[in-house]
């Protein structure tokens, strides 16, 4: 198998993958911020939610998301409790085909492959391989790239190659809100939301903005009028946070704030946005103590948040935190995940 990885993946002897470009070898057991060594998947199955799809999900990401519902996944190697194993492209691809060709695939309309995660970007040359093998065998295969938008501007081009369609997360506008909610800086995120919006509109499903009350309410209007700077008529869908990970014992987002987004985007002007997910779960008691080195109010708390976790680097930058191969947030057991 050792073999198989050297063929596939020699660019992992330098990862520059993402905008963190820690240059380290992960094939010889090296770790950057993401601490995945070879590319592993943790899972895949066909999932009918749009687009409807043969979803591979990779485990590993170069965030450290607070609300994070994939943790286990997104988080390995240090929750150590999600499955992995390397599958080769080849298998996949075969996997892919007959089950987007089965009878439940048909039933729910499945027509791609859908490279999910953690965050796929870590796992770039795996997903192009997979994406190889699969138009050998049906060459109208499609494919839907899902990512945080942290991409260095060649990795962006990589995926606008061979994907059909993007869904992009978009955490916040502000750089504090961002670094609080994620560890990483915001400009990379806005800069390549503005390139597939100019050049590579008809390959963006949606921009995603998960709506955490309290955290980054402030961040929904400026994230709107970025976005219909760019094309008023790009799709934009807020999801509703439910507690999960760091972020356990707080409450979801209402009802009422769903509405209040999606009545902020059309204010903004944008011609297509909606809100999904599950609204109205209550939070659990919990005492929060600020980080005032933030400037928002949202990202002193979501900061107070990571600091309970174990998070001491603020303003949070996961690239140059001396802790950051051994860091107490990624091992976060919470107490409920919904």
């Amino acid at each position: 198998m050792d073999d198989v990885f050297e063929d596939y993946f020699d660019e992992l002897e330098s990862c520059c993958l993402c905008e963190w470009q820690c240059s380290i070898n992960r094939l010889k057991g090296e770790k950057g911020v993401c601490r995945l060594g070879k590319p592993e998947i943790a899972s895949t199955q066909l999932h009918p939610a749009p687009p409807q799809s043969y979803t591979v999900f990779f485990v590993g990401c170069n965030y450290k998301c607070l609300g994070c519902q994939n943790y286990q996944i997104a988080h390995f190697p240090d929750q150590n409790r999600a499955s992995h194993w390397f599958m080769d492209p080849k298998f996949v691809a075969e996997d892919a085909d007959m089950m987007v060709n089965s009878p439940f695939g048909r039933s729910i309309r499945a027509d791609r492959i859908f490279f999910s995660g953690g965050e796929a970007t870590c796992s770039l040359p795996y997903a192009e391989k997979i994406v190889e093998e699969a138009k050998k065998i049906d060459p109208k295969m499609k494919v839907n790239f899902d990512t945080n938008g942290f991409l260095t501007e060649e990795s962006l081009k990589r995926v606008l190659r061979f994907s059909d369609s993007i869904t992009y997360d978009i955490k916040a506008y502000h750089d504090d809100v961002h670094r609080a909610l994620t560890g990483a800086p915001f400009g990379p995120v806005l800069r390549n939301a503005e390139v597939i919006g100019k050049e590579a509109k008809d390959k963006l499903w949606e921009f995603r903005v998960l709506v955490i009350p309290g955290l980054n309410e402030g961040e929904i209007k400026p994230i709107c009028d970025f976005i219909a700077c760019i094309d008023p008529s790009l799709p934009v869908n807020f999801l509703a946070f439910r507690p999960n990970f760091v972020l356990d014992h707080h409450c979801s987002a209402s009802r009422d704030l769903m509405k209040k987004a999606v009545k902020i985007g059309k204010m903004a002007g944008l011609e297509y946005v909606d809100w999904c997910g599950s609204p109205g779960i209550e939070g659990l008691d919990y005492v929060i103590e600020k980080v005032d080195v933030y400037e928002r109010e949202g990202a002193k708390i979501a900061g107070g948040f990571a600091f309970l976790a174990g998070c001491k680097t603020h303003p949070r930058d996961c690239g140059r935190c001396k802790n950051n191969q051994n860091c107490s947030l990624k091992g976060y057991q919470p107490v409920r995940r919904t």
